[in-house]
């Protein structure tokens, strides 16, 4: 599988749990969301204005996706809603492995590419580092309709969060023939 077959499978509606556990104090969370995945063309808008953004050449990415996401978290019950947008730039030497850009919402910050790399085994492993935090976040189908994620975020100030989150299809279910290749992965 390769980034733009994974983000293809993951097009669709979801329903994500997600519990995280916050190691510094000792203390868990549980949090729902509805969450929307779209696959967005390598000339659209987004996408070209988020490589503009790292200053890189729109014609460099291979796939972009947009995710936005409506949910509460289990102590605040507050409202979390947001979008944000992902474009990947394989590397020339290496297309199951490259940058990972995503939108930047704070205009202060100096934008920070991340890097994907798809195993073998069809995981995708998402990385990124500042001179703040480190986070490396794994994703993977169970089945077409049950996508897994675990997550360990780290800030350089001392504190750790750990997540793990399932997320079930409720819609929007992607082209017959990649459920299939999900279902039933080729070995090489």
């Amino acid at each position: 599988m390769n980034i733009e077959e994974f983000f293809q499978l993951s097009a669709g509606k979801w329903f994500s749990h997600r519990t995280s556990q916050h190691l510094a104090l000792n203390q868990s969370e549980n949090g729902k969301s509805d969450i929307i995945i779209e696959t967005l063309t390598v000339d659209h808008p987004e996408v070209i204005k988020l490589c503009q953004q790292y200053e890189i050449n729109p014609s460099s990415a291979s796939c972009g996706t947009k995710i936005t996401w409506n949910g509460t978290m289990e102590k605040d019950q507050a409202k979390h809603s947001g979008s944000t947008v992902l474009v990947s730039i394989p590397d020339a030497d290496n297309p199951a492995q490259g940058k990972l850009l995503r939108e930047i919402v704070d205009t202060e910050k100096t934008p920070v590419a991340g890097r994907y790399k798809i195993d073998s085994d069809d995981t995708l492993i998402l990385t990124t580092e500042d001179e703040t935090m480190s986070s490396e976040e794994r994703l993977w189908f169970a089945s077409p309709n049950l996508r897994m994620r675990v997550n360990v975020f780290k800030s350089f100030g001392g504190f750790s969060i750990t997540s793990f989150t399932s997320e079930i299809r409720m819609g929007g279910f992607p082209p017959a023939e990649k459920v299939s290749e999900a279902a039933n992965p080729v070995s090489n």
